[in-house]
């Protein structure tokens, strides 16, 4: 059992997992219901019920190398940078959400069961990358994980009703990945390691600061053509990943849900 002092270093980082983790299920879930949404109503809900197991599964492969990310400083670097490369990809694309998962039409129970399981792998490795970057201790990033999972099951209706109503918390949700990419960048160059509650702090910050942003017009005005501006080198950085990498991100482009 982790000493006390240690529990309360642990708490904010938990509840940073189970942020990131819920926006970017949500995200995920939405996506999730529209792929199955062509289905009969007892092969909808098997294929959601199949889509949560996986979740689990695949979350579960994927920590059993976090002892072996957490010893290769390499694999850091690389996991920095990939979560930096989620958030610049996802923010300077442009009417996916609209595009729908028409493809899904006519597919049958079990091909529609493949599609959301490669989607429940992707969203793993994101999850587990950004929880390395958050904590070293393996009890930590285990919680913080399998938490995430279950709270947004447990408050699955009350977090689409929310990501519905404030819809640029589908683009927090990478703004946030994005934000943990350069926390972990940060510590690896400066070897300076920021507290729990500053990295807890500076995710509430971001998420509120986008719900403001949104519903503000003022803020909006003012602050637009730096948000503008900031997108240039965020899609050439993505662009250029992309030329380099151009078959390990089309696979995950495939894997990743675009409508929600």
């Amino acid at each position: 059992m982790p000493a006390t002092a240690e529990l309360i270093e642990a708490i904010p980082i938990i509840l940073s997992l189970i942020l990131i983790e819920g926006l970017l299920s949500v995200d995920n879930a939405l996506a999730i219901a529209a792929m199955a949404s062509h289905l009969p109503e007892k092969q909808q809900k098997l294929a959601l019920r199949l889509g949560i197991v996986g979740a689990y599964t695949f979350r579960g492969l994927c920590l059993v190398f976090v002892a072996w990310i957490q010893h290769n400083l390499w694999i850091k670097y690389f996991g920095a940078g990939y979560l930096i490369y989620l958030m610049c990809s996802h923010l300077t694309q442009s009417g996916h959400h609209e595009e729908g998962h028409k493809s899904m039409k006519g597919k049958g129970l079990w091909m529609t069961v493949c599609s959301i399981e490669l989607m429940d792998l992707s969203l793993s490795i994101d999850n587990v990358i950004a929880a390395v970057a958050l904590s070293n201790k393996l009890w930590v990033i285990i919680t913080g994980v399998f938490l995430g999972i279950l709270t947004l099951r447990l408050l699955a209706g009350y977090a689409i009703g929310l990501i519905k109503k404030f819809p640029v918390l589908g683009s927090t949700a990478f703004l946030l990945v994005g934000y943990v990419g350069f926390l972990l960048l940060f510590e690896l160059i400066t070897h300076i390691h920021l507290g729990a509650f500053g990295k807890f702090a500076g995710i509430l910050a971001i998420t509120f600061a986008t719900i403001w942003y949104s519903k503000s017009a003022v803020l909006q005005k003012m602050f637009g053509p730096f948000v503008r501006a900031t997108l240039v080198p965020m899609r050439w950085f993505s662009q250029s990943v992309g030329l380099l990498t151009w078959p390990i991100t089309f696979l995950i482009s495939k894997m990743r849900p675009t409508a929600s």
